[in-house]
């Protein structure tokens, strides 16, 4: 299991499924019937909390909060190639006093 600190930069592999994939979409594949498509987009989060129920309060860059389990095989850590390549794709939070 990965452990998380609060100020880590995550990787989100979200699956969607949708008529027309956007251009973020990885790994798309058509469903049975072939009138919809499952696909996974990439979202850049930060970790806000590290909750002692096995949960992590990740913040998106427009601000939405989230809650996801740590045990969740969609999570990742940034690396630092991410970092580089996605860097407007991850949220600024400016520390409040």
């Amino acid at each position: 299991m990965i452990q998380f600190k609060v100020g880590d930069y995550i990787v989100y592999h979200k699956p969607k499924c949708s008529f027309s994939p956007g251009p973020r979409a990885k790994q798309i594949y058509p469903l049975e019937h072939g009138e919809e498509y499952h696909y996974v987009v990439d979202k850049f989060w930060k970790v806000v909390s590290v909750n002692n129920d096995g949960t992590l309060d990740v913040v998106t860059r427009t601000g939405k909060q989230h809650r996801l389990n740590t045990a969740d095989p969609n999570i990742s850590k940034a690396r630092i190639l991410h970092h580089f390549l996605y860097r407007k794709r991850f949220p600024r939070i400016n520390e409040q006093p």
